[in-house]
């Protein structure tokens, strides 16, 4: 090895793990998330030193490796027309990298990797990568293989699915009383009135574009999603929580002064919050920013209905 190629222990170590975590996510198996991180790292001591010196970006090109790889295995005809695979019998349970695996308990919900294998191969991809790792559109695109528009669609059409899977027909007046006790529990800093709102087993998403400093990756569990909550609504004199429609069922809004700062969907399951999807890019939140247009005079629509408080 020269000089030139030499690399810190820790470095490599994380790019490891990265790796790991990445395929952990997007095959839900952990012995195959081995396997393919084995073979990316052969793939990349397959080529050549000039080969090899001319990619600037070594992690990102065994990251795309490792994706194309397990975007292969995830549209093998074993898995199913939706990439879904019988794993009563094949899926490891115990991992050769117990350490990896350890760290990847704490984030990733079996309930969650088992719905992620209703997703097509196309649609999981752009959905871990996009929302569990909050990677750039153009990087998503260039590892799924398709154009940034179309992954984008990937992402939402499997964020919907997930939704479906998750929430159960809740009716309106429910949505509305359970949003409305959430709001008040955040207000209220009532982290443990908070948690016996949410779902044992409940996932956070945090989608801020890479536009804000949101946390990149879902955090599962009632606790910790009751904390992550609370961490980002802190009391400020300046933010305000209503509950507000968010794609037609009661959701919360955040403003900061008087700028919406986050939308805030709940998706609910056995009469608990069951996933919560915390919007924060500024580009999604644009039409919520827009100037409330002046309605016709003989118009008698009024504001949506909302709860009103000052964190």
């Amino acid at each position: 090895m020269d000089d030139a190629d030499a690399v810190p222990v820790a470095e490599l170590l994380d790019e490891r793990r990265h790796l790991l975590e990445v395929t952990y996510w997007m095959l839900g198996d952990s012995r195959e998330a081995e396997n393919v991180v084995g073979e990316s790292y052969r793939r990349w001591y397959g080529l050549s030193d000039a080969e090899r010196g001319r990619i600037t970006a070594p992690r990102y090109w065994l990251t795309k490796t490792a994706g194309g790889i397990c975007l292969g295995l995830l549209a093998r005809p074993r898995r199913g027309v939706t990439g879904r695979r019988d794993r009563t019998s094949e899926r490891s349970t115990e991992p050769p990298d117990v350490g990896a695996q350890a760290v990847l308990a704490e984030e990733v919900s079996r309930v969650l990797l088992n719905a992620l294998d209703s997703l097509s191969p196309a649609e999981r991809a752009a959905f871990v990568l996009n929302d569990v790792f909050g990677m750039a559109s153009d990087t998503v695109a260039d590892i799924v293989g398709r154009p940034e528009p179309e992954c984008a669609e990937l992402a939402d059409r499997a964020r919907r699915s997930l939704r479906m899977q998750r929430s159960r027909s809740t009716p309106p007046d429910e949505q509305d009383l359970l949003a409305r006790t959430v709001r008040q529990a955040c207000v209220d800093e009532d982290a443990e009135l908070l948690e016996s709102l949410l779902c044992p087993d409940a996932t956070a998403f945090f989608d801020g574009g890479g536009k804000v400093r949101a946390l990149s990756r879902p955090v599962h569990g009632s606790r910790q999603v009751a904390h992550s909550l609370l961490t980002l609504l802190a009391r400020h004199p300046r933010t305000t929580l209503t509950t507000h429609s968010v794609n037609g069922r009661t959701g919360l809004v955040v403003r900061y002064d008087r700028q919406v700062a986050a939308v805030i969907s709940l998706d609910i399951a056995e009469h608990h919050v069951a996933q919560v999807w915390v919007v924060l890019n500024p580009d999604k939140l644009r039409s919520w920013n827009q100037p409330p247009t002046i309605p016709d005079s003989g118009s008698h629509g009024g504001p949506s209905r909302q709860g009103d408080g000052s964190l």
